[in-house]
């Protein structure tokens, strides 16, 4: 696909606008385009499922469906205002999409065409590096901190654009990405599509949603512990150093081993009583923050939307079932091992009666699903990902594609 897809799509909308001014001249009503609510936020419907979402970052900031017992549940964190996004700066990439590069970039830097680029670092400080060590999610304003246009909104579907300058957080190149949501029949589909317009580039982009599946209304625990996680493809995982960063080495998930996911669905929290699982996810960290490997081609041609899920998420206390199936190669899990009890609740969530737990969201009280390709692959040339991460202007978009699908099931791998 060329760029000449864009005076395409320009082509597209004057011919609407022409459609448009022709049933206007027949008196034919039209239905008025929604608008934010009075927090800022734009809703989409589905059958049996709801949600909203905000320009900050393209976020998805509440996922209504019904538990087990007929009660709705808001199964994604965020905050109850939209402008709480921009005045929030601690907050952890929620609901967003990072970009342009999501997860971790090793010495913020990589090298393309013989040229170096030194890319703002955010993570991992210290005294000799005060910015951080690496670059994660794109850099300090990454995608995921700023506001992207809606350029359409109907009742089912939602699509944001951005438009990242030449040279933003070091990156090479234009890059014009649109960003589409859309709910379902119990579904929530999405569509993520960038387009390098003057240089090549990297390009790898992410979902970053927060997961609680018992939308934090369950009155024995408040973490996702409890959750049942399941990754039928990933027997390997990207093996990274202490600081999460990529060695090159791609490792064997053993049955039975804290990594293992894909030989049998099992709850988040079964290992955490395992000394292997110590520094699982960085140095003095206990839990997850790994990227996995998605190795469908195993089984010969498939098509992603029918072929099975790639992960699978449930909780047993809610019922919620959440089938993810996507086109990408590779899948990053986070346990949130760094919330401490900072973040709010929203008002759609938690237990407003059981002094037990506070209106916050505790360690390892979400989980974030993360799809998308190998993590750090353009500093990894011995893993021939540049199809997959580098692009050029008049050469294929870059394109992820994903389905999430929500069912209920009551069933349970027992802790």
């Amino acid at each position: 696909m060329r760029l000449d897809w864009l005076s395409g799509a320009t082509l597209l909308l004057s011919g609407v606008c022409v459609n448009v001014a022709a049933s206007r001249s027949q008196k034919t009503v039209e239905k008025p385009v929604p608008k934010p609510d009075k927090d800022g936020k734009y809703w989409i419907h589905g059958q049996g499922i709801s949600a909203a979402f905000v320009p900050y970052g393209a976020s998805v900031s509440n996922l209504l469906i019904k538990d087990q017992y007929g009660i709705q549940r808001d199964v994604v964190t965020g905050f109850d205002n939209a402008t709480y996004y921009t005045l929030d700066r601690q907050h952890p990439h929620f609901g967003g999409v990072p970009g342009r590069y999501a997860n971790r970039i090793k010495n913020s830097s990589f090298e393309l065409d013989g040229q170096s680029y030194q890319i703002t670092a955010n993570e991992n400080p210290t005294p000799e590096h005060p910015a951080g060590l690496d670059t994660l999610h794109g850099g300090p304003d990454g995608w995921d901190w700023r506001n992207f246009t809606v350029v359409a909104h109907s009742n089912t579907s939602i699509t944001f654009s951005i438009v990242d300058p030449d040279g933003k957080e070091g990156f090479p190149g234009e890059v014009v990405s649109f960003i589409t949501y859309t709910l379902g029949n119990m579904t929530w589909d999405f569509k993520m599509v960038a387009i390098p317009t003057t240089k090549k580039t990297p390009i790898m982009l992410s979902s970053h949603t927060y997961w609680n599946l018992d939308g934090f209304a369950n009155n024995e625990t408040q973490s996702v512990l409890n959750h049942t996680f399941y990754l039928p493809y990933s027997g390997q995982r990207v093996a990274v150093d202490n600081i999460l960063i990529p060695t090159g080495d791609i490792v064997a998930n053993k049955e039975g081993s804290v990594n293992d996911f894909w030989s049998a669905p099992k709850q988040i929290g079964r290992s955490f009583s395992d000394p292997e699982l110590e520094g699982n996810c960085g140095f003095n960290c206990t839990g997850y923050d790994n990227c996995w490997l998605v190795n469908r081609d195993q089984d010969g041609p498939y098509d992603w939307r029918l072929d099975g899920f790639v992960a699978r998420l449930q909780s047993a206390w809610s019922g919620i079932q959440l089938d993810v199936y996507s086109d990408q190669e590779a899948f990053q899990m986070y346990s949130c091992n760094g919330q401490n009890g900072s973040m709010a609740l929203k008002k759609t969530q938690g237990l407003f009666d059981n002094p037990k737990f506070p209106r916050t969201i505790p360690q390892y009280g979400c989980v974030v699903l993360e799809v998308e390709d190998w993590v750090d692959g353009i500093n990894q040339p011995e893993w021939q990902r540049s199809s997959k991460q580098i692009f050029e202007p008049g050469g294929d978009p870059y394109v992820l594609q994903a389905s999430y699908r929500f069912s209920i099931n009551s069933t349970a791998t027992p802790l």
